[in-house]
């Protein structure tokens, strides 16, 4: 089954996602979490890498749809 999305649903969800993460790594529970000598990732990734990824997405999907429209 294929979903179809719109460019703007598309983007939508990506800015919620984001928000989401701002609203989690800004809690003091996670960032508790964060700081805890126990949490590793296998890459050292932590939830604001994902959150500037997100970001990077969102602007090349500007820029392609500012490319396409011209």
């Amino acid at each position: 089954m294929e979903i179809k999305l719109t460019t703007s649903e598309i983007q939508a969800i990506l800015q919620g996602c984001q928000y989401t993460l701002r609203l989690i790594s800004s809690s003091q529970d996670y960032r508790n979490i964060e700081s805890s000598e126990y949490f590793s990732t296998l890459n050292d990734v932590v939830l604001n890498d994902a959150f500037n990824i997100l970001g990077e997405v969102l602007n090349a999907i500007d820029d392609m749809k500012q490319m396409t429209q011209q």
